[in-house]
């Protein structure tokens, strides 16, 4: 995977640029639902940042309810709720 650009200068934080890239991904389905994320190590070769970004980065998503992460496994892309019959997601 080609490195992505991380803007140090921006006034959005490096952790939080990653998460907004990994959620973007996530919304055009090229991460899929039930799939893994890359790994820690992954993110911080991708990004060129340190482990302790790529973790915070992960937070992030886990905090908005977009992944979930199993100890010694990683995280995955939490597969979305059925729609209601309004229509409406289910805990959003």
């Amino acid at each position: 995977m080609a490195a992505r650009e991380i803007d140090p200068r921006a006034p959005e934080p490096p952790y939080r640029q990653i998460a907004a890239d990994l959620a973007a991904e996530i919304e055009r389905g090229e991460l899929a639902p039930g799939r893994p994320l890359p790994s820690e190590k992954e993110l911080t070769e991708r990004y060129g940042v340190a482990r302790n970004t790529a973790r915070s980065a992960l937070a992030v998503l886990r905090e908005q309810g977009v992944i979930y992460t199993v100890t010694g496994r990683g995280s995955y892309v939490i597969e979305p709720e059925p729609a209601g019959e309004d229509g409406h997601q289910g805990n959003k």
